[in-house]
């Protein structure tokens, strides 16, 4: 068993948990999970658009991040033949699954943002001290 593989699954396959490990540091990733977010709520944007509701990502950040989630299989991207290139992305069946997952982060961190935010200034008045 290697060290970070779970006691309460000795079968788990060392692939499964290296995905895993992987995909928490992606969608960790701030980038990714605003991009997740957006599409969630708007459906299939154009890449233009899609920039403009994720507030403040740079065009290089935004290609590699919807490229990533590309090869991960979470969005489609779609390039339709016309002038000027109309490129547009929406996530899969899997993107929404790991959407719907992630949810219950949004909905633990409003149940507990009293309770970090004072957590935090009792750590922060200690450190002053």
């Amino acid at each position: 068993m290697s060290a970070t593989q779970h006691q309460d699954y000795p079968d788990l396959d060392p692939r499964v948990e290296a995905l895993v490990n992987e995909l928490i540091g992606r969608v960790a990733d701030k980038w990714t999970m605003i991009v997740l977010e957006v599409l969630t709520e708007h459906g299939e944007l154009r890449f233009t658009r899609l920039a403009e509701l994720a507030g403040g990502i740079s065009q290089k950040m935004l290609t590699q991040t919807v490229r990533q989630m590309e090869r991960d299989g979470l969005v489609i991207r779609t390039i339709h033949p016309v002038i000027p290139p109309k490129v547009e992305y929406r996530l899969t069946d899997l993107g929404f699954t790991l959407s719907e997952a992630f949810c219950g982060v949004w909905i633990w961190a409003a149940q507990n943002l009293q309770r970090i935010e004072e957590s935090r200034r009792v750590f922060d008045e200690k450190s002053k001290a």
